[in-house]
């Protein structure tokens, strides 16, 4: 039996999104593409086992082999990231695994210090329309006029707020991060240093982006993203503060883990720790570099001028469109993109005046540096001609031939 025969109402969206995946070009910088072991692992009958606690000290019995899943994720999350003393891989999303660090590290009314969110920053860093802003002082810094974090603003900020927690990492910075410059500020104030690393994780795993094991107190991230692992969180901490974390995940923000995704995050680990991941990501950087100098030479602005790293941050504030415009011309095309914030955003979050666009999904289906170059042309044809229909037609057939070339890996 299947759900096409069982519940055809529900399998149509669902096929039409699988349709949607092999037919469109995904550069919304954090997403990708899971393989068929991840697939499988998630699909598994571990979603029927309730598993609270941790391996060896849980609260409900026949736990024997799914703590032998949760161990080898966990050992395997510590192999991948050199440096990590202690994982807790039962978060079910990034979000979750920063609730649980501000829960083991803060008072409620103690101060954050995170980067804006207008300016590449997370709702989880101390946006008031998130928890973390409602249950915490949240203070920000800001990107310079280049785009680019002024670590003296940083400290000058932090010197003059005394922040309980520094939080580091972005959603929308193209950047590398000086994690030993915030160490040194987080020491002369004498606050808790984190490393969100949802989206250079995976950089960071393969040794392409600097790591900020051995400069953090707590470092969180997603398992997908650059990871290219199935949607969910962990949060690594130093030994001697895993207790604390261990208690803030649970039963301190959640309950029950979800055994099934934590196999899966087992199976991505795996993956990651192979040669090929690191070709991988170093083509991820390749591709981003091939896009930002051709979207660069095409009349686009960067914010920051260019990437380190996996992603770009398209500022239109001087276009006669918007980020809300362009996603949508771009998706009639097939060009899957997110309309983002800027800094200095004069829209509306909703409208925005920047596109944010990214590499690990494209890099994943085996598009090349000369790929990635067509498809930042592609990308600037349909927004310089998105009244011309033939045009756009003309991208769409495009788009359409080229990801019959490169099929999402099965």
């Amino acid at each position: 039996m299947s759900i096409e025969t069982n519940d055809p109402e529900l399998f149509q969206p669902m096929s039409a999104e699988c349709l949607r995946q092999q037919e469109d070009l995904e550069l919304i910088a954090s997403e990708n593409y899971v393989s068929a072991d991840v697939l499988e692992a998630l699909g598994s009958v571990l979603t029927n086992k309730y598993a609270e606690g941790l391996p060896g000290k849980r609260y409900y019995g026949g736990c024997q082999h799914v703590d032998v899943v949760e161990d080898i994720a966990r050992n395997r999350a510590l192999a991948l990231f050199a440096g990590s003393e202690g994982v807790n891989v039962q978060p079910h999303s990034g979000a979750q695994a920063n609730a649980a660090v501000y829960l083991a590290a803060l008072k409620a009314g103690d101060t954050i210090l995170g980067l804006d969110l207008s300016n590449g920053g997370h709702l989880t860093h101390g946006s008031p329309a998130n928890s973390s802003g409602k249950l915490y002082r949240a203070v920000h810094y800001k990107v310079n006029d280049e785009g680019r974090i002024d670590l003296d603003q940083v400290r000058d900020i932090a010197r003059r707020e005394r922040p309980r927690l520094l939080m580091t990492g972005a959603s929308a910075y193209p950047r590398h991060w000086d994690w030993a410059a915030f160490r040194s500020i987080a020491d002369e104030v004498g606050a808790v240093l984190v490393a969100d690393i949802a989206h250079v994780a995976g950089l960071v795993a393969a040794g392409l982006h600097p790591t900020p094991f051995g400069h953090c107190d707590y470092v969180t991230t997603t398992t997908h993203k650059t990871l290219r692992g199935p949607r969910g969180g962990m949060a690594f901490a130093r030994a001697d503060l895993m207790k604390g974390l261990n208690s803030a995940v649970f039963p301190g923000t959640q309950g029950g883990p979800l055994m099934h995704v934590i196999a899966a995050k087992a199976v991505a680990f795996r993956e990651a720790l192979a040669p090929a991941f690191t070709t991988y990501q170093a083509q991820v950087l390749t591709n981003a570099q091939a896009m930002a100098t051709r979207l660069t030479e095409r009349g686009f602005r960067l914010v920051s001028g260019g990437t380190d790293n996996h992603l770009m941050l398209i500022d239109l504030s001087d276009a006669p469109y918007s980020g809300k415009d362009a996603e949508a011309v771009l998706g009639s095309v097939g060009i899957t993109v997110n309309k983002n914030t800027v800094p200095n955003e004069k829209r509306s979050p909703f409208v925005t005046s920047g596109i944010r666009v990214g590499t690990p999904a494209m890099t994943t289906r085996g598009l090349t540096a000369v790929d990635a170059a067509r498809v930042a042309d592609l990308f600037a044809d349909a927004l310089e001609q998105r009244d011309d229909a033939e045009r756009l037609a003309d991208v769409r057939a495009e788009v359409h031939a080229l990801c019959g070339r490169h099929p999402v890996p099965a």
